[in-house]
């Protein structure tokens, strides 16, 4: 058992960061799958995924830290952060090769934006995350590149692994001033997917709360987030397509199906553009062979 793990775990959740333990010298959580679920603790009312049993609590850290020198994870989500993940690149042969870093000062450079300061931890890697409060009341989601290459987001559905955790004999390391700022409003403008504009104006049209459509709508986005590497687009697409009838028929808008829709993807691992592209053509497809409702708008 490491004490200075622990202090560091209870200094996050001392924040209101929701903490798990991740295995030792590693970025893998240490907890059990659904298969091994035992059904007690925190998992006694159903299976809880690692982003649910996150925690604050001193004394379920305590007996957690206790076991071994877990690693920490902060469940981004839950703890109202937005960290913005600066990678190195993966190829070491090319040194010339820009960082995240790199990357991320051209964008704010290009967009005429000062380099935002907050809280930032130098991870194993010699990569950096930079941590703001989230937006409240804008949920995001995970992304990957959409910023600008080897720049990634982690949100809803993303972890960060907590400074004083060790990866490969290099330790994740607080750099400068720890105040913690919240999400700058261009920066939140870049992440928030776009809403469809230009559309014709409508009278709304009568709806009638259906059960049936929610849990349609709440399965396709829970396959579209577990969805693996090489299925991710063939699953997205599959899911606008089935759940394009429901906005056919008026039960749902476009927006309500695009906006899970696209945060299921990117935390998935898919790019924005690649899952705007997605939807865009798959409801596209799905609302022009299913019936429309008369007096509805796609």
């Amino acid at each position: 058992m490491s004490e200075g793990l622990m202090r560091a775990a209870l200094a996050a959740a001392a924040r209101g960061w929701h903490v798990f333990p991740l295995r030792p010298g590693t970025k893998r959580p240490a907890l059990h799958g659904e298969t091994a679920c035992p059904g007690t603790g925190p998992c006694a009312g159903g299976h809880l995924k690692w982003e649910e049993r996150a925690t604050t609590d001193p004394d379920r850290i305590r007996t957690a830290w206790s076991r071994a020198p877990f690693n920490i994870g902060i469940a981004t989500g839950p703890s109202g952060l937005l960290v913005i993940d600066l990678d190195v690149p993966k190829d070491k042969s090319s040194t010339d090769a820009p960082d995240g870093a790199a990357t991320f000062k051209a964008l704010c450079e290009r967009t005429e934006q000062p380099a935002p300061r907050t809280r930032t931890v130098r991870t194993a890697s010699g990569g950096q995350h930079l941590y703001f409060t989230a937006p409240a009341p804008v949920r995001l989601h995970n992304t990957a590149g959409t910023l600008a290459p080897l720049v990634d987001t982690r949100a809803w559905g993303g972890y960060v692994v907590a400074a004083e955790s060790t990866i490969g004999g290099s330790r994740y390391e607080v750099q400068g001033p720890a105040l913690l700022r919240p999400l700058p409003d261009w920066l939140k403008h870049a992440l928030v997917p776009p809403h469809p504009v230009n559309r014709p104006a409508v009278a709304p049209a009568v709806r009638v709360h259906r059960p049936y459509v929610d849990a349609a709508l709440a399965r396709e986005t829970a396959a579209v987030t577990a969805a693996p590497e090489g299925r991710r687009n063939a699953t997205l697409l599959r899911a606008a397509r089935a759940l394009g009838r429901f906005v056919a028929s008026g039960d749902l808008t476009r927006d309500e199906v695009e906006m899970p829709l696209q945060g299921a993807g990117e935390s998935a691992g898919l790019s924005a553009t690649e899952c705007r592209t997605t939807l865009r053509s798959a409801l596209d497809w799905s609302i022009a062979h299913n019936e429309t409702r008369t007096g509805v708008a796609a």
